[in-house]
């Protein structure tokens, strides 16, 4: 019975990933973790926990894969929270930053979604907008990079 409970949870989640459009999602379910990724056309996902990390990632779950390291000389802006990134407070509205946009300490950045609750991420660095790694609507996990900001 309890395989079935568990096919019901991950066929409800499938739906919800359709629905919008999610190319990941992490839910806790009672003591049950389940993390769902929407695979590359030809990538094959890994069965087992020594197979996964033996085999190369087309992205992890926290997006470290698909983003090379910041310079040295850049500050980073991380998500505070797991959410959806909106780089604008609404579909027909200018984002809040672009690439090469002069930032000051506490200006907004994006917002987080997170649980139907809309987050301001504010910068805590004045600099220049060097890159913005999350594509619209992307889901970002707590501590992903979000923004590079030169000084």
């Amino acid at each position: 019975m309890a395989y079935e409970d568990e096919s019901e949870t991950i066929r409800a989640l499938l739906d919800i990933m359709h629905e919008h459009d999610l190319d990941r999602i992490k839910v806790k379910v009672g003591d049950a973790v389940y993390e769902l990724v929407r695979r590359e056309a030809g990538a094959v996902a890994a069965s087992t926990p020594a197979a996964h990390a033996a085999a190369p990632a087309v992205s992890g779950f926290d997006g470290s894969s698909s983003a090379p390291a910041a310079p040295a000389n850049l500050k980073r802006v991380t998500a505070p929270l797991t959410g959806v990134f909106y780089r604008s407070s609404s579909p027909d509205t200018e984002p809040f930053v672009n690439v090469g946009d002069r930032v000051e300490s506490g200006d907004v950045l994006c917002i987080l979604e997170a649980m139907k609750l809309f987050n301001e991420i504010q910068s805590e660095y004045a600099g220049t907008i060097a890159r913005i790694i999350p594509e619209n609507a992307d889901l970002v996990s707590q501590g992903d990079e979000l923004f590079w900001i030169a000084p």
